[in-house]
């Protein structure tokens, strides 16, 4: 969009609503003490954001960074980087590598780094032996095999004395509520939903469900929103710029279609747009060049296009000459009475006699000494203001069949055909150039413009058909959820519906969420909706709590014994644990 400036020169307000982007880049993390005696070492292994901290710990962790590392390909392991060592994580986006296929462990070679990183900045030397009990979430359900590779990891590769098990949601829900509690949580992360029935403080793991939709979805559905939207600034419209996004303007609407004719209205639309300024070089917008700057800079250019051409003239000279050397090697092939070998070198030239080879000689001398001449009266006249109008292309190179690019600015008549902006005519123009900025506004066109797309991304929690996935959203895996208990175990589990997660930071959630439980229970039901106190942080707070309250009890706890005697797939169950279920191999028949 264009905009002008006032009749005293003054620059115009700026729009409203604009705001900045951080582009903040990560500090690498310290190096802590390593704590007293043998404290747990809490662990929340969250798949967007990993959270550690010594169980003693009385405030929010101190050890927070993305869960990823970077390494390139043929890259020592001691090269890798994990986490916040990764300063400009868009610099490197095509290297980073998680551990997690959605939610669940799978590559424990990236897992080995994300706890070198731990071990290394809590002081303990994890080459020999950590000699600390870890407390570490994993998924709802996790898979015996997950497990079993990350009970094999701790205990052989680190020597840990005991670990624990727990979900991180069921950690948050512990800490917010008293034990023995009945609730429906729902928990919605970085790559998953869970919708999570307790009953009497216990998981009931059967009728849990998840949804294969989390941050990483919707941030790649706004990018390739914008990117659509706004072609021009395609390279600038980054995954990181995409996920301040949805985590500073997005919002989630009580009522989706109703919010949507309300950004039909140009009074609505105008009052909550966010403007998103994208850096860019406000150079021109202050480019105010008097007459004199604009002359010199062209004799700069004149300058630089006659070194280019004198320094093209002399490649051309120095290849026309080893041309020439050429032919007269030939000729003087048939002087020496060597007629096969002449004949030979004809073909190869694509000639035919003697005659056609010194007509070539000839002009290719001509050439050279036009040539020649040319250079030494550039350097005789070098206040020249003008290219050399006469070309220097060659009938003969065109026979030959040589390449012709150095002489691409030859024959110019004129240095306005290379630069328009500059007129021969500067008695017309002012003593000072109007700026391009009073022209054109360059920070506008360097805006994206997030208008319906604020509730557009976060709606795909709820109707995943928008980006195209055949699932259900979270209103409707409730109520399917819902419908496999009884009349008085729904009451019980909608009168402490839990939202946790970073996924439910959206403003608007929690209202959200009453309006379509509203829709779904029984006409005068109630049910009650609470958020987490912190919806990041209370899964690492409660693992922490745990393992405090718990530390010096067997319940909860893998010992080494146990590992090498139930396998890696063993679970210890807590209260904020998944349920273990054995592993049953079925045996082989013996046929007699």
């Amino acid at each position: 969009m264009a905009s002008s400036m006032g009749r005293d020169g003054a620059e115009p307000p700026p729009p409203p609503n604009v705001y900045y982007f951080r582009d903040a880049k990560a500090a690498a993390d310290p190096v802590f003490e390593l704590g007293e005696g043998r404290l747990p070492l809490v662990v929340d292994n969250g798949s967007f954001q990993c959270r550690a901290d010594w169980a003693a710990a009385e405030r929010a962790p101190r050890l927070l960074f993305r869960n990823m590392a970077a390494r390139g390909r043929g890259a020592a392991r001691s090269d890798t980087q994990v986490g916040n060592d990764i300063g400009n994580v868009e610099l490197v986006r095509w290297l980073l590598k998680s551990q997690f296929d959605r939610n669940v462990v799978v590559n424990l070679d990236i897992q080995e780094h994300i706890f070198d990183h731990i071990f290394q900045h809590f002081g303990i030397a994890s080459q020999s032996r950590v000699e600390h009990p870890v407390v570490l979430t994993e998924a709802p359900c996790n898979p015996l095999y997950s497990r079993q590779l990350m009970s094999e990891l701790l205990f052989e590769c680190y020597h840990v004395p005991k670990v624990s098990y727990g979900i991180d949601n069921l950690y948050s829900f512990w800490r917010n509520n008293k034990a023995n509690s009945t609730g429906l949580i729902i928990s919605s992360g970085y790559h998953c939903c869970h919708i999570l029935p307790v009953l009497n403080g216990r998981l009931d793991a059967c009728n849990s469900k998840r949804i294969n939709l989390g941050g990483s979805q919707a941030a790649s559905y706004m990018q390739r929103l914008l990117q659509l939207k706004y072609p021009g600034h395609l390279p600038a419209i980054t995954l990181s710029r995409v996920e301040e996004i949805l985590h500073e303007h997005c919002y989630i609407a009580g009522d989706y279609m109703e919010e949507l004719d309300l950004w039909k209205l140009p009074d609505f639309y105008e009052t909550n747009i966010h403007r998103m300024q994208l850096p860019f070089n406000n150079k021109l917008l202050a480019s105010t060049l008097t007459v004199e700057e604009k002359m010199e800079r062209r004799q700069q250019q004149i300058r630089r296009l006659q070194e280019l051409n004198a320094r093209r003239r002399e490649e051309k000279l120095q290849l026309d000459q080893e041309r020439l050397e050429r032919l007269l090697s030939i000729q003087e092939l048939l002087e020496e009475g060597m007629m096969d070998r002449f004949k030979r070198a004809l073909l190869e030239m694509n000639m035919d006699s003697a005659e056609e080879l010194q007509s070539y000689i000839n002009k290719l001398s001509l050439v050279i000494e036009q040539t020649k001449h040319r250079i030494l009266q550039a350097e005789v006249n070098v206040e020249v203001d003008v290219v050399d109008t006469k070309p220097d292309v060659s009938d003969l190179d065109q026979v030959l069949n040589c390449d012709q690019s150095m002489d691409d600015l030859e024959g110019v008549n004129d240095l306005e055909q290379l630069f328009p902006e500059y007129q021969s005519d500067f008695g017309k123009q002012t003593n000072v150039v109007q700026p391009i900025g009073q022209m054109f506004n360059l920070a506008e066109y360097h805006q994206l413009h997030l208008g319906s797309e604020r509730i557009r991304v976060p709606e795909v929690m709820f109707q995943p058909s928008l980006i195209g996935e055949e699932q259900s959203g979270i209103a409707e895996t409730i109520q399917y959820v819902l419908d496999r208990y009884t009349k008085q175990q729904q009451d019980e589990l909608v009168q402490n519906v839990f939202l946790t997660g970073g996924n439910i930071l959206y403003p608007g959630m929690k209202t959200r969420m009453e309006r379509e439980l509203l829709a779904m229970r029984p006409f005068r039901s109630s049910f009650q909706v609470a958020l987490a106190s912190n919806p990041v942080l209370d899964a690492w707070f409660g693992a922490r709590d745990w393992a405090i309250e718990h530390i010096d009890q067997a319940e909860g706890w893998i010992t080494l014994a146990d590992y090498e005697e139930k396998g890696g797939e063993y679970l210890s169950e807590h209260v904020a644990s998944n349920v273990y279920v054995p592993m049953n191999l079925t045996k082989p028949v013996l046929l007699h």
